[in-house]
């Protein structure tokens, strides 16, 4: 990008309302489908098929997803219409660095996740029997599920509206990317705060700070690439390459 380019970039203001919104969102939606998937709960009287945790966490994440795609549906036709990146990438794709970033962190965070574990060398307790129906439950939930059912509240929805609320360039050398996303990290980061009531300080923090490092990798690849793909790629190959990596190590494969 040239000089002029440059100056006729918005300059980053941070706005009060646009962050309380993306906030608001950020714990809002992951709330509102947890609402969603105890009334089709109710409604239908479902079962679980692999244990009550896993089953909710299919469900509510499903409630999530179809919120946020309600919330991009207004944003976009009423009031911000903007590209939401729910399409394949145009352009450079960035699958592979999400492939290999995703392994990267899927090994970081079974380290700091199962530290004391690895310190004490004990298997870890998941807290639930490993049978045959929750190993493929969590599989499939981490390796496939959990990527669009997250990148699209978090991302496609949350970066995109502050992008669109507060534009500005965050630049160090020839690195750059919009602070709508590096803002939308901080959130994702907030939400695995209650680590903190239930592990040791330094594994919880050493989740913020992966979980904000995850969250900017996720808003850069929205951003160049113009589209959802490589960060639902990337978040999907992180959290299964952990998942896989701890049934390994407690004997389930």
């Amino acid at each position: 990008m040239n000089v002029a380019e440059m100056a006729a970039e918005p300059r980053f203001r941070l706005k009060i309302v646009p962050l309380l919104v993306a906030g608001a969102l950020g714990f809002a939606v992951p709330l509102a489908g947890g609402w969603l998937a105890y009334f089709c709960h109710r409604l239908f009287h479902t079962a679980s098929p692999t244990g009550p945790e896993i089953w909710w966490l299919y469900m509510q994440h499903a409630g999530q997803f179809v919120v946020a795609l309600a919330v991009i549906a207004i944003l976009k036709y009423r009031f911000i219409p903007a590209d939401y990146g729910l399409h394949m990438p145009r352009g450079k794709t960035y699958v592979w660095s999400a492939i290999l970033w995703g392994i990267f962190f899927g090994v970081l965070m079974t380290v700091v996740d199962y530290a004391p574990q690895l310190i004490a060398h004990t298997v870890p307790n998941l807290g639930y029997p490993l049978t045959r129906s929750n190993v493929w439950g969590w599989t499939l939930f981490e390796g496939i599920y959990v990527g669009p059912t997250e990148e699209i509240p978090f991302r496609a929805l949350i970066v995109t509206y502050l992008a669109a609320t507060m534009p500005g360039k965050l630049r160090v050398g020839r690195f750059s990317m919009n602070w709508a996303g590096i803002i939308a990290a901080v959130i994702f980061s907030l939400l695995h705060a209650n680590s903190f009531e239930t592990q040791r300080w330094p594994q919880a923090l050493g989740q913020q700070f992966y979980a904000f490092a995850l969250g900017v990798l996720y808003a850069y690849w929205l951003e160049k690439s113009r589209s959802i793909v490589a960060s639902v790629v990337g978040h999907n190959v992180s959290d299964v390459v952990e998942q896989l990596i701890v049934f390994a190590w407690c004997g389930a494969l």
